[in-house]
């Protein structure tokens, strides 16, 4: 049985809760893998990368975003291995939500964007973690559709003295699994990429885009009842990405 990392435990958790299966729109039916949430015949779990990062994620998801086969932010918690999750509602907040955004180790920055918010909160820069002295960022991100993640950003009062971190990223989003109205809208997996190399930790950032382009890969060709390409370019980059002794895509 694979580790369960933060997203997969709340999304254990948000099955108890439901009076009915969750059936995921347009994907393959049948078995899924518990590591990977794909079919066995796709499983992903062997190609899951190991990069040490020190910085950290913190991922608040709207209610069904943990059920959701085509989510990315499950991809987020296989590669860095401080990524917290919780469950978004309008009446309460997680108090370990709030203990973690209080912890002194953390710097947290929330990430949304520039245009929302009062110009005093926005800053466009992270400061690096000091490996003896200084707090390491802690990157919030709202992990929900669009519409969602507004309202979430409006109504979670908790969340109103983080500095607001407005990304720049000047790719368009490559995510194919579901359509955004921008192709500026990245998906969630992206902006944890964008906030990495912010971070100055630019493996971590190439890894996690050359795993959501493996994932997106493996994800579509099961929908199509098409085998895994597992020599093309996409799993190249990932397994070029290994780190020596073993640590990272494919170890």
């Amino acid at each position: 049985m694979p580790h369960a990392h933060a997203v997969s435990r709340l999304r254990t958790a948000r099955l108890a809760r439901s009076s009915k299966p969750f059936l995921a729109r347009g994907g393959p039916r049948g078995e899924r893998c518990a590591g990977c949430r794909l079919i066995p015949s796709h499983c992903l779990c062997a190609l899951r990368p190991a990069v040490p990062v020190r910085a950290g994620v913190c991922l608040v998801m709207a209610d069904i975003e943990p059920l959701k086969p085509s989510n990315t932010g499950w991809l987020i918690a296989d590669v860095v291995a401080d990524t917290f999750a919780f469950g978004w509602a309008r009446t309460e907040v997680d108090p370990a939500l709030l203990a973690l955004l209080a912890d002194p180790q953390w710097q947290p920055y929330l990430v949304f964007p520039g245009e929302f918010v009062a110009q005093g909160r926005v800053v466009s820069r992270v400061q690096s973690a000091n490996p003896l002295t200084g707090k390491r960022p802690l990157f919030v991100l709202l992990d929900a559709t669009w519409p969602e993640a507004r309202k979430m950003f409006r109504k979670s009062p908790y969340l109103d003295h983080l500095p607001v971190l407005s990304l720049q990223g000047e790719q368009l989003s490559r995510y194919r699994l579901r359509r955004a109205k921008r192709a500026d809208h990245f998906c969630t997996s992206e902006v944890a990429a964008l906030c990495m190399e912010l971070a100055g930790e630019p493996h971590a950032a190439q890894t996690l885009e050359a795993y959501l382009d493996v994932f997106t890969s493996h994800y579509l060709n099961a929908r199509q009842q098409l085998p895994v390409e597992g020599d093309d370019a996409a799993h190249q980059r990932l397994r070029g990405l290994r780190l020596p002794g073993g640590k990272g895509a494919g170890a």
